[in-house]
């Protein structure tokens, strides 16, 4: 399924005319070798770029043959590599292994390009005849570049003003280079296309995605027995034939798969999972309100109120039009989660469903965290990184979300089911940790609470703003631990432990237990105050333990405690809102 949509996708972007051909890919190239006709090296031209916001110089990202899976073992690359297979030469401290990568790059380039009857062709090879790796690190035209090729930079060859593989008759030499080695593959049934054809016995690797191996992981690889079947082993007779896609299938998903990773604009990251989408029909500005909606940000060809307003629009099953390029709620949409697993990648999630529907299920995950806000906080929603970190401990090394949950979570937003426990467990932890709730910790209760329904929590608690008439113990309870909290501050301004630091996690557990001492503490800050100030406090205090009709429960479920939290800080940001406003609490 994963395979077939990635598949797809690429042959959509052909049609579009955004993607390489079969047998063909992007690298980055740090330098090209300017050959003459003779094969001799005439100088190294840098094709570095100069980065922005005055970052260091990237190489630049061009069209080379593909490139194969590098290993441990020696595999050259074809009019693309480093220093070690085209010079060599490295800073490795292997001479033994270096001499054997230029051989192979020797050999490769003998096997492809001799029988192509072009200058450009002739010279690489009169290159390889010519140069002597020995005094390679002493050639002048090198040494000023030296440093960054030992390091691994990527070198294509030059000649006559342009790069060598964009000479017709080399490609040409490629492609029959290609036909001939899938002549000698295993033909068998692709489990992708459902056609005969030759099977793919190494799958691509995939580079770019954080903390996997920087040689290129595989989404999917057979490297030991016990992931062998049906007598498919060994190098030569197993590993692809295990899970048989055929050669063009695997290059297919590769190119595509890579595309999005290097797609930095578009590329996320919840935990240590690399989140990649697309649309069916490969419309990148889908791509674009998607990951606005979900992940934040700014569109770069879009406005914020075209965005919105497009989001509104599809969400609602309408067909819009944006900058001229219409847009249907029916397209197909892809979701694709990848993490890191030893020499693989593993994949955490896959969602597809059409893109109405999810930005439906987006918006309305928006609409169960819209909470009352303190005024510094702005107008901006929640988006999923900054939910997520919520979670976790911001003065931490690692500010990671736990990746199980943030996953869960990502699936229930776009698939519309109930948020996974995790969440609020990971919530109330920090909440317990802080002994504050905050405005994206209340939004998160809020929000799970409404759509994880529990018969014990009313809905007339989980509301935007404060419910002044709501009777249910937990809640009011919140609400009355801010109101006693405030009476001790406004008593004694600038006290060095509240009664929120002393007992702010045992009265949302143990209620029973703290706030018959609360409300006798709370006599004592009384009477410090002024008559006005003390009359309005004494009201409040006793309107809300009128609310509360039975005995104080002895102790609160996971669920019950948010209720109080989101009491607590409903009727805080109540006390800002009155600050606001100009009211005296005299009145």
């Amino acid at each position: 399924m994963i395979l077939q949509a990635l598949c797809d996708y690429y042959d959509a972007l052909v049609r579009r005319g955004e993607v390489t051909p079969p047998g063909w890919s992007v690298a980055n190239v740090s330098y090209a070798l300017e050959l003459d006709e003779q094969g001799t090296l005439c100088r190294v031209r840098p094709l570095k770029a100069g980065a922005e916001n005055g970052g260091k110089d990237s190489p630049q990202r061009l069209q080379v043959p593909e490139q194969v899976k590098k290993t441990s073992g020696v595999a050259a690359n074809f009019l693309c590599d480093n220093g070690s297979y085209f010079l060599g030469i490295d800073g490795k401290g292997k001479p033994e292994r270096t001499a054997k990568c230029f051989e192979a790059a020797k050999e490769l380039h003998r096997q492809i390009l001799e029988p192509a009857e072009s200058p450009a062709a002739k010279a690489v090879c009169a290159f390889f005849d010519r140069w002597r790796p020995a005094e390679g690190a002493e050639n002048p035209i090198l040494r000023p570049y030296l440093e960054d090729i030992l390091k691994g930079a990527n070198l294509i060859f030059s000649f006559g003003g342009r790069y060598v593989q964009e000479d017709p008759a080399v490609r040409d030499a490629w492609d029959a280079c290609r036909a001939e080695r899938s002549a000698g593959a295993v033909v068998g049934r692709c489990l992708v296309t459902g056609k005969r054809a030759p099977i793919a016995r190494l799958h691509p690797g995939i580079k770019g995605i954080r903390d996997a191996q920087s040689s290129g992981a595989s989404l999917v690889s057979f490297n030991a027995s016990a992931f062998e079947s049906y007598g498919h082993e060994g190098k030569e007779s197993g590993q692809g034939q295990n899970a048989p896609v055929s050669e063009e299938a695997a290059f297919k998903y590769g190119a595509v798969l890579k595309q999005l990773i290097d797609d930095r604009k578009h590329l996320q990251y919840i935990g240590d999972t690399a989140v990649v989408f697309w649309a069916e029909d490969a419309e990148t500005l889908c791509r674009d309100l998607f990951s606005c909606a979900l992940f934040g940000g700014e569109s770069e060809v879009v406005t914020d109120e075209d965005l919105r307003r497009a989001i509104r629009a599809l969400a609602n099953g309408d067909p819009v039009d944006v900058n001229g390029v219409p847009l249907r709620p029916e397209n197909r949409f892809y979701v694709l989660g990848l993490a890191p697993n030893a020499g693989r990648l593993s994949v955490r999630f896959f969602l597809r469903d059409t893109f109405g529907r999810m930005l439906s299920n987006v918006c309305a995950h928006y609409e169960r965290l819209s909470i009352v806000k303190p005024t510094y906080v702005g107008n901006g929603a929640l988006p999923l990184w900054k939910l997520l970190g919520e979670t976790v401990n911001q003065k931490s090394r690692d500010k990671k979300a736990s990746p199980p949950m943030a996953g869960a979570v990502l699936r229930a937003i776009l698939s519309d089911r109930p948020y996974p426990a995790s969440l609020l467990e990971q919530t109330a932890l920090r909440i317990r940790a802080e002994r504050d709730v905050s405005y994206g910790k209340a939004a998160i209760l809020k929000a799970y609470l409404l759509k994880n329904k529990n018969e014990q929590i009313p809905e007339e608690v989980l509301t935007v703003e404060l419910n002044e008439q709501s009777t249910y113990p937990p809640y009011v309870l919140g609400r009355l631990f801010a109101v006693l909290e405030r009476v001790q501050t406004t008593a004694s301004p600038g006290v060095n432990a509240t009664v929120k630091d002393k007992y702010f996690n045992s009265a949302s557990a143990t209620p029973m237990a703290i706030f018959p001492l609360l409300v006798k503490l709370s006599q004592s800050h009384l009477r410090k105050l002024d008559g006005g100030k003390r009359v309005y406090y004494e009201k409040q205090i006793g309107e809300l333990m009128c609310r509360i009709h039975e005995p104080l429960p002895a102790r609160l479920s996971l669920t019950e405690q948010s209720a109080f939290h989101l009491g607590y800080y409903h009727q805080v940001q109540k006390f800002y809102e009155k600050k606001d406003k100009g009211e005296s609490e005299n009145v």
